[in-house]
């Protein structure tokens, strides 16, 4: 009797990430077919099938290039460094509005897989050059407006706006979405109060928390 791989059981029991895994109402159910052609197309470019974050993902020579999953209303393909890939055909698409190299296709069909197959191939056969030549994916510039309490908080504190433009782009990207988001002016201070040490040590607003759960 051959046996069950981690492949075979995201197939009939899902990623396992919420309630419904293992279930007659996964997603994996209701977008089978359109899954099984959607996996066909990085297995035709010969790439690695595992599973990581309880997905199909396919590697190049230990790379992740993409992965395949099903959402509420679609199957996608999503390009770890979408953002660097020519799109000509327009296929690609942020997952999120937050997302930054990553690219999606987005899938509802069995035969639009089909019509779409060599456009999707020379895609993920971009994807495998961009990995083969070991270039670094291009993350859009970010575009959230520095809130006015940060702009005080760079005036009276010295060294802290040099402090913050020192943090690569990504940690820069997630405090300015961390402090925008209240409502509250006030609240809005807090937070920044709160991130100051962090910036000063240039860290990202999270580096502590993956420090402590590597350990």
């Amino acid at each position: 009797m051959p046996m069950t791989t981690q492949i075979d059981l995201y197939f009939a029991e899902g990623c396992g990430r919420c309630p419904l895994g293992g279930t007659p109402h996964c997603k994996v159910h209701t977008w089978q077919e359109v899954l099984q052609h959607v996996r066909a197309l990085p297995l035709a470019c010969g790439l690695v099938e595992e599973v990581k974050w309880g997905v199909p993902c396919y590697t190049q020579q230990g790379k992740n290039i993409v992965t395949v999953s099903a959402l509420k209303d679609c199957v996608v393909l999503g390009f770890f460094h979408g953002a660097s890939l020519p799109d000509p055909d327009g296929l690609l698409v942020k997952q999120g509005a937050n997302s930054q190299v990553g690219r999606i296709i987005r899938f509802t069909e069995a035969r639009q897989v089909s019509r779409l197959k060599p456009k999707v191939i020379s895609y993920i056969k971009a994807a495998m050059a961009l990995a083969q030549n070991g270039q670094k994916p291009r993350a859009s510039k970010p575009t959230e407006r520095v809130p006015t309490e940060l702009e005080e908080a760079f005036s009276k504190t010295a060294g802290l706006q040099k402090a913050f433009l020192a943090l690569t782009p990504g940690r820069q990207r997630g405090y300015l979405l961390y402090f925008s988001a209240p409502k509250q002016s006030a609240t809005r201070k807090a937070r920044i109060e709160k991130c100051i040490q962090q910036i000063f040590e240039g860290k990202g607003m999270h580096d502590d928390y993956r420090a402590q759960q590597k350990r």
